[in-house]
């Protein structure tokens, strides 16, 4: 039923003005819209509605990931903008922060203002 239809993604916050700061500014994501309810960006054609919400309960996994060509550039590039990589004792990171999964892909994480867990994935 829903296969072939586009999907959207979605990620809460609590402060339009940061979220703005870090999706638009820091990451460098298209703004669509505005309506007090979420600030609305375009994705690689994929809509991410950043929601805003009275409490954001951080989740301990990611919400929210991107496919990148390049894993190590990416990381750098986040890294030199002010945003560090996360860093966790149970897999082994590279100075950048990047992990290389036993399949050969290459992550790191990074959070956004609210603690929202995100990615970068080189597969």
């Amino acid at each position: 039923m829903l296969n072939d239809e586009k999907i959207m993604s979605f990620v809460g916050v609590s402060d339009a003005d940061k979220a703005r700061a870090f999706y638009r500014d820091t990451l460098g994501l298209s703004p669509v819209s505005e309506d007090g309810f979420a600030l609305a960006f375009s994705v690689g054609g994929v809509i991410l509605r950043v929601t805003l919400v009275n409490e954001v309960r951080p989740q301990p996994y990611t919400v929210l990931g991107w496919q990148v060509k390049d894993a190590t550039a990416t990381a750098r590039a986040l890294a030199k903008a002010g945003v560090p990589p996360e860093r966790y004792s149970h897999v082994p990171q590279d100075d950048d922060g990047i992990w290389t999964a036993p399949g050969g892909a290459k992550i790191a994480w990074f959070k956004d203002p609210d603690g929202n867990i995100l990615s970068i994935a080189q597969m």
